[in-house]
């Protein structure tokens, strides 16, 4: 198989899995005990911790394991409190009782092209994308006339890789006191990020993405802001997220995201060069189209469309040729509708119908593209 759906889920890098093998069999204890044995579980997440706060530049007391970013997006927009201090965020006793508090933010700000953990989490209002897949600024400024919570932003979209300037939007949505949340699970892994930098209050991650283990996530929080847990009945996560810690997927992550931070340039480097060779080639194809295409987006994603073709079709024939791609988001798969993010950047339906997405990684070659392109001109 060849297999070029990186987006969607990413296998297991093999140091990350002998990594978390011991966790497995010898170091099973539960890291809320006492003794020696729940000790070891308990120094391994504290471990994790700092490696995943590495990848994004923050301490380690900021991040909250989650089992994966729709969790973390989850947490992010239904337990947002923006009236609780930081004394309180240090207070467990105050994390309790936060369930029955009635503060949480109850109007969001979100945009079109989001992932579905996003758009179905609440009723937010949402703001337009420009043709190349960007946030209309025009119209969010005029939707900040309007009285909100929060907003949450994707920092990369999982469909056409484009990168939001998320620090610009930051800036110009705090002037109005908005609590800011990014949707990072596409970016991890693929542009430096600095939490700090990009003026957000929180930020959802997943491990499955970054060659990490399914099961594990983080939302990273700003000490001065609080979530209210989604979870309750015991002190996991400083009692934002009770129920026994999923231990070998947090290493598993932790290993990732320490990977994910001293390969980033590589990684960049050997999937640029593969995504620009892919691209030349598609387009010298007749009736391809690359969707934002002049943008600027990260390395591995290319989705393009094929005049007069309907996008599951050709997945499904690439797959009897042993190419594994998608027709968008994996979490929307078997809607059979257009794409939300190419209806909203304008793409003309039938176009949108037909798209496919490329996502690369590290594994990939120059020769698998050549074979990609082979049978996918053919199909065409």
């Amino acid at each position: 198989m060849i297999y070029l759906d990186h987006n969607a889920t990413t296998p297991v890098d093999e140091r990350v899995l002998q990594a978390m093998l011991p966790f497995f069999s010898d170091f099973y204890g539960n890291p809320s005990s006492l003794y020696k044995l729940a000790r070891l579980s308990r120094s391994a997440i504290d471990t994790a911790r700092e490696q995943v706060a590495q990848l994004v530049r923050v301490r380690p007391e900021q991040v909250i394991f989650t089992s994966g970013g729709t969790e973390a997006n989850n947490l992010a927009l239904k337990g947002c409190m923006p009236t609780v201090s930081a004394a309180a965020f240090l207070d467990r006793s105050v994390a309790y009782e936060m369930p029955y508090l009635s503060n949480y933010c109850t109007s969001i700000l979100s945009s079109e092209f989001e992932h579905p953990s996003i758009l179905q989490s609440g009723h937010a209002k949402l703001v337009n994308i420009t043709e190349q897949g960007y946030i209309d600024q025009q119209a969010l400024s005029i939707m900040l006339n309007q009285k909100f919570d929060l907003a949450s932003f994707m920092l990369v979209n999982n469909e056409t890789g484009v990168i939001q300037d998320i620090a610009g939007i930051s800036a110009l949505v705090k002037q109005q006191g908005v609590l800011v949340h990014t949707d990072a699970v596409q970016a991890a892994g693929k542009i430096a990020i600095d939490f700090q930098a990009l003026g957000v209050d929180l930020m959802s991650l997943s491990s499955h993405k970054i060659y990490g283990p399914k099961g594990a996530g983080a939302l990273i929080t700003a000490t001065e802001h609080l979530t209210a847990p989604l979870l309750t009945g015991g002190a996991q996560e400083g009692g934002l997220r009770a129920g026994t810690e999923n231990v070998p997927a947090i290493v598993g992550f932790g290993k990732a995201a320490e990977l994910a931070y001293s390969e980033l340039g590589q990684r960049q480097q050997h999937c640029l060069q593969l995504r620009i060779y892919l691209e030349k080639h598609l387009l010298d194809l007749p009736g391809i189209s690359v969707f934002a295409q002049d943008s600027n987006r990260v390395a591995n994603t290319v989705q393009f469309g094929a005049q007069d073709c309907i996008g599951e079709m050709l997945l499904m024939q690439l797959d009897k040729q042993g190419i594994a791609v998608s027709s968008g988001s994996a979490c929307a798969s078997g809607e059979h509708s257009a794409s939300h993010v190419l209806m909203a950047m304008g793409i003309e339906e039938n176009l949108a119908k037909s798209a496919i997405r490329v996502s690369l990684g590290q594994e990939n070659t120059v020769e698998e593209i050549d074979f990609f392109v082979q049978k996918l001109s053919k199909i065409v």
